[in-house]
């Protein structure tokens, strides 16, 4: 939940996600499909609330967490529910966007959610009191990190990264895509993209989805086991092209 970017190229669309996190929490499962109510989901299911930070929806929207909103904030414990299960609700919807606008927040920790939403990009912060929902350019790439792990200085040094990644790849692949997502900074462990502090919080894991009309392939980087899994969705209700 802490690096994303977006990336839009010809057909395809690329969601990219890194999660850090804490030494002691339970791993995750690897993306597999769930039922919802309004249609399959494919998402990794973390291993301690149940929800996710990173999935996607068979009428072809998806969705991607970060942690914290618009600034650091310190966890106040005991929230209302995790924000993996606010993922989980708010793409169980035709509408995810219009969701986050609707859906009461009080209680729930600080996010940011990355949406894709009926072939439209948008950025919604939600900083422990106030919404920030923003409509982005999906003709353009972004990058996001977690202002709760890195600071104005390293968020802007990632940027740059990303940026000057992007010149030279111009014809962008799913796997090249995960190559930058680990192997992206300048060997400092603390704010490369594959970043370790001191083995208390460190990258569990990458996760990478390819949306294309008709159909999403996620590949799954299991950075804890070493392992890589494949799932494909087949888009029944939408395309996804930008």
């Amino acid at each position: 939940m802490c690096t994303v970017t977006f990336i839009p190229f010809g057909e395809k669309v690329f969601i990219t996600s890194n999660r850090d996190e804490k030494h002691f929490r339970e791993p995750a499962t690897y993306p597999l499909p769930f039922q919802r109510k309004t249609g399959t989901l494919v998402f990794p299911r973390d291993g301690d609330a149940g929800g996710t930070w990173i999935a996607l929806h068979e009428n072809g929207n998806a969705l991607v967490f970060l942690n914290g909103g618009r600034v650091p904030h310190q966890p106040q414990p005991p929230y209302r529910i995790s924000r993996g299960l606010v993922l989980l609700e708010l793409l169980d919807t035709d509408a995810p966007y219009f969701h986050f606008l609707e859906m009461n927040l009080e209680g729930i920790e600080p996010f940011t959610a990355i949406i894709w939403d009926n072939r439209e990009l948008y950025e919604c912060r939600w900083d422990g009191s106030r919404k920030y929902p923003s409509c982005l350019n999906a003709q353009e790439a972004h990058i996001w990190s977690s202002v709760t792990l890195y600071d104005e200085v390293a968020i802007n040094k990632r940027r740059q990264w990303f940026e000057s990644w992007c010149k030279t790849a111009q014809h962008p692949t799913l796997d090249e895509i995960l190559l930058f997502h680990q192997f992206a900074g300048d060997g400092d462990d603390h704010n490369d993209l594959l970043m370790n502090r001191d083995g208390h919080v460190f990258t569990v894991s990458i996760t990478g989805m390819e949306l294309k009309r008709g159909r999403g392939l996620i590949k799954y980087l299991d950075l804890i086991r070493n392992r890589t899994y494949l799932q494909q969705l087949n888009f029944t209700k939408s395309p996804v092209l930008p």
